[in-house]
């Protein structure tokens, strides 16, 4: 089963080897027909602490690594 990949924009960098990206999806509202946006926050695994606030990544899912990180930061899209 392939690995899901999203892309989002790092929020916070203060842990070590962590990072929080923000995740937005869009979608039209089944009854209103509105786009909607909804957005999720994910701890990625940045080993060497190279991402900052406002940086576009893509992290993909992986193992377990701590209690609230199941993804690894795979590379960085744009500022």
């Amino acid at each position: 089963m392939p690995k899901r990949v999203l892309q989002g924009t790092v929020v916070s960098d203060k842990n070590s080897k962590t990072i929080v990206v923000k995740v937005e999806r869009r979608f039209i509202h089944p009854v209103m027909g509105k786009t909607v946006r909804r957005s999720k926050k994910y701890h990625a695994h940045d080993e060497k602490g190279e991402f900052k606030i406002g940086d576009v990544v893509r992290i993909q899912e992986c193992r377990p690594i701590s209690k609230l990180k199941t993804w690894e930061v795979l590379e960085r899209v744009g500022k």
